[in-house]
């Protein structure tokens, strides 16, 4: 094959390697995950009590695990993130977790087919100085039919992760040259169903202005 103009890393992330958390696996990453919220910054919103949190597929990345979740609270908020750890002969340790939380839920915006959450969690060094941020991307579909879900850069496939038990993580390079991911749910016969990008223009459409949101700031 010839060079490619798209020199970019791919399929950076180990697949997942283990089932969903349960039991008292479930429970330790519940404690960290429990306590980053609890040192959350809420500029004075009060969350409520934090429901049962949903975990999704382990992703492994420069030499750690991730672990993401998500949580609905009493006051209607969602709190999400991740829990992280290095594997070891000993088994996991050093534990970290990071979490959000947002006002936005899927309930509320009837027009999302993929509900998403996102967290840079390192990046990664291109050419000529350009560089991506390798972001850790975990979700549901809101629509039936899907098997697998694909992040893209620039309509170049660079993560994908089947579905298990309707949930998703993928680990990819994003915000690379002026491109972002996305993502992208597919069918058992290999048809787009939906496609959803992690960010939005600004309103006014200014396409000088370099800043970006993403969905759900």
């Amino acid at each position: 094959m010839p060079p490619t103009d798209r020199f970019v890393i791919s399929f950076a992330a180990e697949p997942p390697q283990e089932t969903l958390p349960y039991g008292r696996w479930a429970d330790t990453l519940k404690e960290h995950f429990i306590g980053a919220v609890r040192e959350l910054d809420t500029e004075g919103e009060e969350l409520g009590e934090i429901g049962e949190i949903a975990w999704f597929p382990d992703r492994a990345f420069g030499g750690r695990t991730y672990i993401p979740a998500i949580a609905r609270t009493a006051n209607g908020y969602d709190v999400y993130g991740f829990v992280s750890f290095a594997e070891g002969a000993g088994g996991p340790s050093g534990f970290e977790a990071r979490t959000d939380f947002s006002s936005e839920t899927a309930e509320n915006n009837p027009d999302w087919k993929l509900d998403l959450n996102e967290e840079v969690i390192g990046r990664w060094r291109g050419e000529q100085g350009a560089s991506a941020e390798m972001t850790l991307v975990w979700g549901v579909p809101l629509i039936p039919g899907g098997v697998q879900v694909t992040a893209e850069l620039a309509n170049l496939a660079v993560d994908q992760c089947e579905l298990i038990d309707e949930r998703f993580t993928l680990i990819a390079p994003d915000n690379y040259r002026g491109d972002y991911i996305d993502v992208k749910l597919w069918d058992k016969r290999g048809q787009q169903l939906a496609i959803e990008s992690l960010y939005v223009e600004d309103d006014d459409g200014d396409e000088d202005d370099d800043s970006v949101e993403r969905e759900g700031e």
